[in-house]
């Protein structure tokens, strides 16, 4: 599977998701399941949005995504220890 795996496209495709899920609407719903539904699109757009950013390396059959999750005025800074 490793090698066919195309990782650029696989993060392409978190992209894509990460865009639909802002900006699909929010169905004829009310209340609770109101609340519920955008919950749940704010925490998938959250997680598509992080595998999209990450920076992905195959190496012997092992994915490996890295994803930054400092604030973008520390991210030039090296990792802390």
């Amino acid at each position: 599977m490793a090698d066919s795996l195309d990782v650029e496209a696989m993060l392409t495709r978190f992209r894509e998701r990460a865009r639909a899920v802002r900006q699909r609407g929010v169905p004829p719903i009310e209340g609770a399941e109101r609340k519920r539904f955008m919950e749940q699109a704010r925490i998938d757009y959250m997680d598509y949005a992080m595998i999209g950013d990450a920076e992905a390396t195959l190496e012997g059959g092992i994915l490996r995504l890295t994803i930054d999750l400092r604030p973008e005025s520390q991210r030039d800074a090296p990792p802390a220890p």
